[in-house]
């Protein structure tokens, strides 16, 4: 088992990318704090986990509030007694609308649980990593948006500003061996869709230019195996990266 006796918190537990995170790591002996909303959902995954080689905390809230992320992280060590890792997935998407026609109450929605929510728990879980003095290590799930014009202005510019801010506690944080790195997918099979509402159209025109070259759709378990090797000891020395899990769609 690759995370036996690691402590993690998940965030955007209850379905997709998140959800299949949260298997995966238990599933590889990894003790895992659950975070996202919908409560009904978190608790449906613990039951399904209960003979898992690890364990499952449910942890229901709003990561686009300070108090949540702060809470998080403090009920991974009172349960378990350390933090080694946080995986930052949670996410939604804009309207797909170009900056024209961005709007500000779309910008705080986004902004709130895209960026500043990873800010928020980033900075409790490097307290505790210092704290603890025996390194640590943060997983941030960004966006091919970050890199691709493939959604709107503000989604994309939240995305690659976590991507600015995953490399900055890189840098920062080396030589305490805190590691942050982030995977970027691509088309993943998620209900991250259902967050975008009415699409702008002016927008959502211009970007099918570049969804059309997208591959097949990648599923949750791929972005899983993807943060069970960045949570792993394998990937001791990588930090600071940007691992791209999109079918090479990035290539195009």
């Amino acid at each position: 088992m690759k995370l036996a006796g690691k402590s993690s918190v998940v965030t955007g537990a209850s379905s997709g990318m998140g959800h299949a995170i949260v298997e995966r790591f238990v599933r590889e002996g990894a003790s895992v704090v659950a975070v996202a909303r919908r409560k009904e959902r978190l608790e449906a995954l613990a039951e399904s986990l209960k003979d898992a080689p690890g364990k499952i905390l449910v942890y229901p809230g709003d990561v686009s509030k300070r108090e949540v992320n702060e809470g998080m992280i403090e009920a991974a060590v009172e349960a378990f007694g350390k933090l080694d890792c946080l995986v930052n997935n949670a996410g939604i998407m804009d309207d797909m609308a170009p900056i024209g026609d961005a709007t500000d109450e779309m910008y705080e929605k986004i902004f709130a649980l895209n960026l500043y929510g990873p800010m928020a728990a980033m900075r409790k879980a490097v307290q505790v990593f210092e704290a603890q003095g025996e390194g640590g290590n943060i997983i941030n799930v960004v966006s091919e948006g970050a890199f691709h014009t493939c959604a709107g202005a503000i989604y994309c510019a939240s995305k690659a500003a976590l991507v600015s801010l995953t490399k900055n506690t890189a840098f920062m944080y080396m030589e305490q061996g805190i590691r942050c790195n982030a995977i970027a997918p691509g088309g993943i099979q998620t209900e991250i869709a259902g967050s975008m509402g009415t699409p702008n159209m002016k927008g959502y025109g211009r970007a099918q230019k570049v969804l059309g070259c997208s591959p097949a759709p990648g599923t949750g378990e791929q972005i899983a195996g993807a943060a069970c090797f960045l949570a792993s000891d394998d990937a001791s020395y990588v930090s600071g990266d940007i691992l791209m899990v999109d079918g090479g769609w990035c290539a195009m």
